[in-house]
């Protein structure tokens, strides 16, 4: 096998399992396997802050349940696991090739990872950070909580693509038909075709009854659907899912145009 050190991806027929969880078994296992490596599959790009956890820092007012820890500390952030989201994760490593793309900084990422997905890492067939994201050079106008925070994209046209050549597929595997990315945050599929991405409401730790990611949860239910559709634009249009992506209706699309027409305009 060719060295892959220093690479960000795992190869998606990787044999590596959980490391022996009393609650995998054998039947399980084997499923997960055969699953894995089948070309059908979609694509499903995960962010994760807001999806799988809820990160904030100490000094943030978050009122935390008395029946919460920190799941881990990463830098000077608390991570609290979404309920549910072992489950959750299994399940789209079933279903789905899944990677991970998050717009923060690869140290930040890596520690997350280890905690929501702990040694299932291995299965994600590849893991971005803010390296990989369309820097804009613009700071957000709609997150009250933090109004210096530098606007990232992401475009799934980097991974179709494959230009950098650091994905485990060749150009053309993946395209607008079999891809879809799940972020809580719009504005980070401003240069995407449309109905390629779903943006559930964010989570967050003060959730006390969130199954979202439940067996009977909405994100998973809805994928349940989407793993057997034939394409992914026709079943997104047809089965409207969280927050609205960001179109001519929204009341900051002044400044979001602008941005599209920019960064049209480059490509």
């Amino acid at each position: 096998m060719a060295d892959i050190s220093g690479k960000k991806w795992v190869s998606a027929t990787s044999d590596d399992d959980d490391g022996g969880s009393a609650s995998v078994d054998i039947e399980e296992h084997l499923e997960l396997e055969r699953l894995t490596i089948s070309d059908s599959k979609k694509l499903l790009v995960l962010d994760l802050n807001g999806l799988l956890v809820h990160t904030f820092r100490k000094s943030k007012k978050v009122q935390i349940p008395n029946s919460r820890r920190p799941d881990a500390i990463v830098g000077k952030k608390r991570v609290f696991k979404r309920p549910f989201c072992d489950e959750f994760v299994r399940f789209c490593f079933q279903r789905f090739h899944v990677g991970i793309w998050s717009s923060n900084i690869k140290r930040y990422v890596d520690g997350v990872i280890d905690c929501a997905l702990g040694e299932l890492r291995s299965r994600l067939v590849f893991i971005w950070d803010q390296s990989d994201c369309t820097y804009t050079g613009l700071k957000t106008i709609d997150d009250p909580d933090d109004p210096k925070k530098p606007l990232f994209l992401k475009e799934l046209k980097k991974i179709w693509d494959n230009e950098s050549s650091d994905l485990p597929w060749s150009k053309g595997r993946y395209s607008s038909s079999n891809t879809l990315l799940i972020d809580d945050t719009p504005y980070k599929a401003l240069l995407n075709p449309p109905n390629n991405a779903i943006f559930p409401h964010p989570y967050s730790v003060e959730h006390v009854d969130d199954d979202g990611l439940g067996l009977q949860g909405e994100m998973r239910m809805f994928l349940e659907g989407l793993a057997d559709a034939e394409d992914v634009p026709s079943y997104v249009a047809a089965h409207p899912f969280g927050q609205p992506a960001i179109t001519a209706t929204d009341p900051n699309w002044d400044f979001y145009s602008q941005i599209i027409h920019s960064f049209s305009n480059d490509h």
